[in-house]
């Protein structure tokens, strides 16, 4: 059967296209459309009116795109800027009646778990997933998911709280982020030899960045090392630098050239506290989670 899953993100809206058969999910294409949700979170925690209107609106374009290639189902999710909304029973209402399809709000642990499913494969695995507003960190083995956890420590959230213009800000900006890491790290300690995987916009982009190739060369990006050395230099290298000269960049996705700094601060705090050295960059991640365990599960 072909069926699809949106998901609404902290900065993005993504769907999955994909057919069930024989056991497997196969892949068929991905969308994605910028979308600043956890930054139309107004001062009283609420998201604004005109998000939730554009909300409706791209929620629906892709339903149509889904059904227009043949999905005999589509399923709609929403991960932290959702979450933390206040007026989240508003929002969720009005996308319903707009597309007539439920919504479902992922809480952050399932969130992890869903991206790990995802992302991952057979083998002793650990995931870290870095969106706009949270980060998801896991580890298990196939689809069993032993631990797992969701920190209120997102790019955009960084961005809010640590203002990063330069090396001591960018340093500054790391601390905090590695405040908030440590206390979880302790959960993931194992003597299992782990195949960590890194899902999220901040990891493609650092790939992109590591080989100076266009943002959108999917094929190179996907399953490329990154090691720690290489993540710190290119958050140093991003620090100083404004938003317009970050857009010159040949790698830089232009909806995320003002967090691409707090992104790095976000992966390199993690992969110090975890005490990783490489991680793999995956283009897979929670919709494939999703779909894995409605389906194949």
């Amino acid at each position: 059967m072909r069926t699809a899953a949106i998901g609404i993100g902290s900065n993005s809206l993504r769907m999955l296209l994909a057919e069930i058969s024989g056991g497997e999910l196969h892949r068929l294409k991905r969308y994605r459309e910028g979308m600043r949700t956890f930054a139309a979170l107004d001062e009283n925690g609420n998201i604004v009116p005109e998000m939730i209107v554009l909300a409706c609106q791209k929620v629906g374009e892709f339903v149509a795109q889904a059904r227009q290639a043949g999905a005999e189902t589509v399923h709609i999710f929403a991960t932290s800027a959702i979450r933390d909304a206040k007026n989240q029973t508003e929002f969720i209402e009005r996308l319903e009646r707009a597309v007539q399809l439920p919504v479902e709000v992922c809480p952050g642990e399932l969130e992890a778990r869903l991206s790990y499913i995802g992302a991952t494969g057979k083998g002793p695995s650990g995931l870290i997933d870095i969106g706009g507003g949270s980060t998801e960190i896991a580890m298990g083995k196939g689809m069993n998911v032993r631990e797992a956890v969701s920190l209120q420590l997102g790019a955009v959230r960084l961005f809010r709280s640590h203002p990063i213009v330069d090396a001591a800000t960018a340093e500054k900006a790391l601390e905090a982020a590695r405040q908030l890491v440590r206390p979880a790290a302790a959960r993931f300690q194992t003597q299992e030899t782990l195949q960590w995987v890194g899902v999220g916009g901040t990891f493609t982009l650092a790939a992109a960045l590591a080989q100076q190739i266009p943002w959108n060369e999917k094929e190179k990006i996907h399953q490329y090392v990154l090691s720690r050395s290489k993540v710190r230099e290119i958050l140093m290298m991003l620090a100083p630098m404004p938003v317009e000269e970050r857009l010159l960049l040949p790698s830089m996705q232009p909806n995320r050239a003002d967090i691409a700094a707090h992104g790095m601060a976000i992966l390199l705090a993690c992969m110090e506290e975890l005490a990783l050295e490489t991680i793999t960059v995956s283009e897979y991640g929670n919709l494939e989670g999703y779909l894995k365990v409605k389906y194949l599960s």
